[in-house]
């Protein structure tokens, strides 16, 4: 009797976890930050969004929270998946041309990890936080102050 019961918490077991949905791929990033002397690629300025016309506040306060932490930018996923369709290699990526300012997504973690660098936590605990989802509770219509 004990082995049919082991048997049958088995069978459940493996039957549970074939109902469990795959986690979703992890985007493109860097672990560590840039390497001493690397040089990121610039972040747009205001003045290059707005030229492109993106004056919207996400989008100004988007860039900025990127152009002031790009080393931590560098270290982040994007759930936008767009390392498979632009061949980005981390967040900092959708920053450096407009692709940030057409999706929410970037948006949104740009100023979760603007946000959570300024409580001063450290780029993995930002990361672990992107990859819960946490930066889905950014609000883009009234988007944080980025000084």
């Amino acid at each position: 009797m004990k082995r049919l019961l082991a048997v049958l918490a088995v069978v459940c077991a493996v039957a549970i976890q074939g109902q469990q949905s795959p986690q979703e791929e992890l985007p493109a990033y860097h672990k560590t930050p840039p390497a001493k002397g690397e040089v990121l690629q610039l972040i747009m300025t205001q003045k290059q969004l707005a030229d492109a016309g993106f004056s919207a506040p996400v989008q100004i306060a988007s860039y900025k929270a990127a152009a002031k932490n790009p080393g931590v930018m560098h270290q982040m996923p994007c759930y936008c998946h767009c390392d498979k369709g632009h061949g980005h290699t981390s967040l900092h990526s959708c920053f450096e041309t407009t692709h940030g300012a057409n999706c929410g997504t970037c948006m949104a973690e740009a100023l979760y990890a603007y946000q959570m660098s300024q409580k001063g936590w450290t780029a993995k605990m930002i990361r672990d936080g992107i990859i819960r989802g946490d930066y889905k509770t950014m609000d883009l219509q009234h988007p944080i102050a980025v000084n």
